[in-house]
């Protein structure tokens, strides 16, 4: 189901829940309201359609995917950039993010992954983990 988007940034700055298989529904939330938002939006955490779980899908080189308690677990190649936010209100903020990164995480069948992503698709995922950690750019 569509979900209508949070911007409220009290709730977006609280932390996120460890996800569980109990939350796949709400993963299926997150996909669809992505998806509805293609034209604007390339990633979402599921803090901004209204559940503190740590779930993100996010476009990765054109096929969506989800990811269930998804951590960095290396990173490399800092840089400075500009992003803009859905949730959020104004225009784009100056933030840092790593050209390549190695994400630890969960599928939807909860079994443990790790995988390298490297630049605009790193930086899609790393801005959506800020959000599970209550990270406002």
């Amino acid at each position: 189901m569509i979900k209508e988007l949070i911007h409220d940034p009290v709730f977006l700055a609280r932390k996120s829940e460890l996800a569980t298989k109990d939350d796949l529904l709400i993963a299926d939330d997150l996909l669809q309201t992505l998806i509805a938002h293609e034209e604007e939006c390339v990633g979402m955490a599921a803090n901004m359609i209204g559940y503190l779980k740590n779930i993100i899908a996010f476009d990765n080189d054109g096929e969506y995917m989800v990811m269930f308690n998804p951590h960095i677990i290396k990173k490399s190649g800092q840089y400075e950039t500009e992003e803009s936010c859905l949730s959020l209100l104004g225009g784009p903020r100056k933030t840092k993010r790593y050209k390549s990164i190695k994400v630890q995480y969960q599928n939807r069948e909860f079994q443990t992954r790790i995988k390298t992503f490297n630049d605009w698709t790193a930086q899609i995922i790393q801005h959506e983990i800020d959000h599970c950690n209550g990270i406002l750019i």
